[in-house]
């Protein structure tokens, strides 16, 4: 995507004050970057910490690919940090299915002139009280079937520690590592020309997800839980901070004993 010379000089600017802090603040090892389109794609990670879209950021300015997320409205409203929303071109999400909807296609024009967009299908921070993703949104999905755009999985794992989930502080020492893989584009040709309703977007939602939480279970080396955390069976809100004693906790014990979950971003 060709940027402007204003969004140019300000994603210099920002990269030139975030890169050394995160290079300071962990090390890193990336995995699969041979495997991020030559054009356009919609890049969706998981999510656990604040610092997320940092990580993923960083990988993607350093490939030449220059980082745009669909991100809260409020965050626009921020005296400076809407300056630079702004201007690097980020997209604001309001919770309104018409607000919603401006969105969607505001990151189409993005990724149609070649860039990135990046969605958290989860919508906020995982609940899930082991950090494994949770039940997915479908706007994801729908944008990639309605555009035919590249869907690109990635996970990471490593930067909870350093700024674990609604900490006041950074944990530096003993130093840490954020590792991040990014897979192969998911496949949805099974939902060609089938109608985008409710049940096909979660069908395909569910396909996105299971890819993200594979790559995670690779970094993490272990087995992730047979159902995906459904915040709504454990009385949870689906958007914005949650309790993280009552949440978290309550969370462990209605995995061991509560009934089974099934399975984003705010524009479902």
């Amino acid at each position: 995507m060709k940027e402007s010379a204003t969004s140019h000089t300000t994603f210099v600017i920002v990269a030139a004050i975030v890169r050394p802090v995160l290079n300071l603040l962990m090390n890193k090892k990336w995995e699969g970057l041979e495997k991020l389109p030559a054009g356009g794609f919609i890049a969706v990670p998981n999510h656990c910490t604040e610092i997320d879209p940092l990580v993923v950021a960083h990988m993607l300015y350093n490939q030449k690919r220059m980082p745009h997320f669909l991100a809260k409205a409020g965050l626009f409203k921020v005296p400076v940090l809407r300056a630079v929303l702004r201007n690097t071109k980020q997209i604001p999400v309001e919770r309104s299915s018409a607000g919603a909807n401006r969105s969607l296609q505001l990151a189409k024009e993005v990724v149609d002139e070649g860039g990135a967009i990046i969605i958290y299908p989860e919508g906020t921070l995982t609940r899930d009280p082991d950090l494994w993703p949770m039940r997915g949104h479908t706007g994801a999905a729908r944008m990639a079937l309605e555009s035919g755009i590249p869907l690109v999985p990635m996970a990471h794992w490593g930067a909870h520690e350093v700024f674990p989930r609604y900490a006041k502080r950074f944990h530096i020492f003993p130093r840490k590592t954020s590792r991040l893989v990014v897979g192969e584009p998911v496949d949805l040709s099974a939902f060609a020309g089938r109608t985008l309703d409710k049940a096909t977007l979660t069908e395909a939602t569910n396909v996105i997800m299971e890819a993200i939480t594979g790559l995670l279970a690779g970094l993490r080396g272990e087995e992730p839980p047979a159902q995906r955390w459904d915040p709504s069976a454990h009385n949870q809100s689906t958007h914005g901070r949650f309790g993280e004693r009552g949440g978290a906790s309550e969370g462990k014990t209605a995995r061991k004993s509560g009934p089974d979950n099934i399975i984003g971003d705010s524009t479902e």
